[in-house]
């Protein structure tokens, strides 16, 4: 079974740091799934994830502002669907879209580091709402029912607390606390 983490966000600064902390973490990142909207197909997303190494795999997913059901939204359910795939979590990304989508999240990550009840916006404040983050490729999280979503502000940036330079740490941490609270390490 193949263990995936989800990402909504697939832009450039996005995507270098998902790399970058999959490789630290001996982890596999997907690099084909990002992109401005994401371009592959539920098939050919399957179809990677499948074929990539037997350790945790990060797949980006990202609309480009595309209201709700965008081709972030239709990959992630199909992978989520599949028997041959277990979604440990996603990391819900914020963003100030005019789309206005939102989703729940179980915690949010702050750019200082810090765990808060509340959303964050794209610069990783603190938001107004508890357990709700706004973004463009959120939309179907709520359905899915995974085992956990922490919710951080735009990947990569917020001010660059996140830069790739210093490590993506805030993004590191969501991931970190994916795999803490789903249990994989302790396999």
């Amino acid at each position: 079974m193949k263990q995936v983490i989800f990402v909504t966000d697939g832009d450039l600064a996005a995507r270098h740091a998902i790399e970058h902390i999959a490789e630290e973490l001996g982890c596999f990142c997907i690099s084909a799934s990002a992109g401005n909207p994401s371009m592959l197909t539920e098939k050919e997303l399957c179809s990677l994830v499948l074929q990539a190494p037997d350790r945790p795999i990060f797949v980006m997913f990202d609309d480009c502002g595309y209201r709700e059901n965008g081709p972030g939204e239709k990959g992630m359910r199909a992978l989520a669907h599949h028997p041959d795939i277990h979604v440990l979590g996603a990391v819900a990304v914020a963003s100030a879209t005019h789309a206005k989508e939102w989703a729940h999240v179980d915690v949010s990550i702050d750019r200082f580091g810090e765990l808060t009840a509340y959303g964050v916006d794209k610069e990783g404040l603190s938001d107004m709402e508890i357990g709700r983050i706004n973004g463009d490729t959120v939309y179907v999280l709520d359905e899915l029912d995974l085992p956990i979503v922490v919710g951080i502000g735009d990947i990569g940036k917020m001010a660059r607390f996140d830069d790739i330079k210093r490590g993506a740490p805030i993004t590191k941490q969501a991931i970190e606390l994916i795999f803490e609270r789903s249990g994989y390490r302790d396999r």
